[in-house]
């Protein structure tokens, strides 16, 4: 242990700061066990307060920084981050509904939920709530967030320096074992979504230009949104009907309907979509459609083709 904790002592302010950074600027580097081992060894609580200061500094420079980018960029933010996410379906909508369910408060906790955090920061731009607002609760929701794991590390701080022993004598091959239960996870995930994205493909996409011109022409397909948390003040296409992906379909509103379906989300590879229009197909509706690039490419096509646009 005597290693780790020669380096924590002089670099450990520094280590702290650029982990806890780099974490919150949305790399899948972990600080939360850099800060349990800050509170196991910091010694006093002026190393803790210490500690903790910098670490909350660390997370609004990198929340502010999220803050910014969702108010200029907005949704397109939103979906370039889940890109890169193992759960790209599920990622947008999930902060969406998080966010649009309790608000700014979701910064209390959202550092505990892993990918949350950067989402629920950009989250905040997008929806315009107020710098100061966000500032308030983006602290409250550091300092919680650092304070728990410095209380961790301090209350089992034997078996903090049992595991740092460890780490100094097997260090190597702890972390070839870690590395490779991280990429077996990984390949785990990526395969399972490769083979949802295959079978999803069944579902023919309908292109926004094509429902553009349905719509001019008075040709009126039943339009489902299923974005998460949607209400009367969010944009949405005209005639649109909101629905809960997870309702059953007998509570959806197509009772007595008959045409064709549209449905439509925000969500990389129009995945929730297809989920929806998978389950109406195989409860035997037809002429059922995924809107292609969701809202955004809609609401882009309709602005660049103002000739094929219908009133709102």
């Amino acid at each position: 242990m005597h290693d780790i904790q020669t380096l924590l002592a002089l670099y450990g302010g520094w280590l702290v700061f650029l982990n806890v950074l780099v974490e919150q600027a949305g790399l899948p580097v972990p600080a939360y066990p850099m800060l349990i081992a800050a509170g196991a060894l910091a010694g006093g609580t002026g190393g803790w307060l210490l500690v903790c200061l910098v670490a909350a500094l660390a997370c609004v420079l990198a929340d502010t920084a999220w803050y910014v980018a969702g108010r200029r960029y907005g949704g397109r933010l939103l979906e370039l981050v889940c890109k890169v996410s193992l759960s790209q379906d599920s990622c947008i909508r999930q902060t969406q509904k998080l966010y649009l369910r309790v608000g700014v408060r979701s910064l209390l906790v959202c550092k505990f939920m892993p990918g949350a955090g950067a989402l629920s920061t950009a989250m905040a731009g997008l929806t315009g709530t107020p710098y100061r607002r966000f500032l308030a609760y983006d602290l409250a929701g550091s300092l919680i967030w650092v304070s728990s794991a410095l209380l961790l590390g301090a209350l089992f701080r034997d078996v903090v320096g049992d595991v740092l022993a460890l780490l100094n004598t097997y260090g190597p091959l702890g972390l070839a074992l870690l590395a490779f239960v991280l990429l077996v996870y990984v390949l785990t995930r990526g395969l399972r979504r490769w083979v949802l994205v295959r079978r999803l493909r069944r579902i023919p996409r309908l292109h926004p230009e094509e429902l553009l011109r349905w719509q001019a022409a008075g040709r009126a397909p039943i339009v489902l949104d299923v974005r998460p948390g949607i209400d009367a003040t969010l944009p949405r296409i005209p005639g649109a009907i909101a629905v809960d992906l997870a309702a059953p379909l007998t509570d959806l509103p197509l009772a007595g309907q008959a045409g064709e379906i549209v449905v439509y989300c925000a969500c990389p590879n129009e995945i929730s979509a297809a989920r929806l229009a998978a389950r109406l197909r195989a409860a035997g509706y037809s002429g059922i459609w995924a809107l292609q690039g969701g809202y955004d490419a809609w609401a882009r096509m309709a602005h660049e083709t103002p000739d094929l646009s219908v009133p709102k």
